[in-house]
């Protein structure tokens, strides 16, 4: 057999590589500085496309066609660790001059290799939480950080907010 392994064997160890439980995601700033480290859960990353319709003058004829694209909000989730602190000085920085950057989540393995990544243009916080903060409540406490963005899709399309 050349190659060592069988074609099932292959796609079994991709399989058992892609679906492990220990996927982290990697926030990575443009801005070295503020590197906001590995994130165990990311919502909302998608992108919608407003559905345009038109009809010409007196005719019955409905043209459907294709609008502008919007992106949701992306929510950034982890147990609290040494990173928040970076997040905490990037937010202090953000409150006090208003600086969009560009970067990008990258989902990694166990080992810390990417699998793929998002770049994301034009993003800024909208907002930061943690949970509740409870000392007879034994627990995680867990950061939320809330990013709006104007894409990750490589569209070549400008926005401004």
């Amino acid at each position: 057999m050349a190659g060592g392994l069988s074609t099932a064997a292959r796609l079994m160890g991709g399989f058992f590589e892609v679906t492990g439980v220990n996927h982290r995601y990697l926030v990575v700033i443009d801005d070295e500085r503020y590197n906001l480290g590995s994130w165990s859960r990311v919502s909302g990353l998608g992108v919608t496309w407003q559905v345009c319709e038109y009809r010409a003058g007196d005719s019955n004829d409905v043209h459907t066609f294709v609008g502008d694209p919007t992106y949701s909000r992306i929510r950034l989730s982890r147990a609290v660790c040494f990173d928040s602190q970076v997040v905490q000085e990037w937010l202090c920085q953000q409150a006090r001059r208003y600086q969009p950057l560009s970067g990008s989540i990258q989902l990694v393995d166990s080992l810390g290799i990417k699998i793929v990544g998002w770049e994301l243009k034009h993003f800024f916080p909208v907002g930061w939480s943690v949970s509740e903060l409870d000392p007879s409540r034994v627990g995680i406490v867990v950061e939320t950080l809330e990013l709006a963005h104007t894409g990750f899709l490589d569209d070549d399309v400008s926005f401004s907010l």
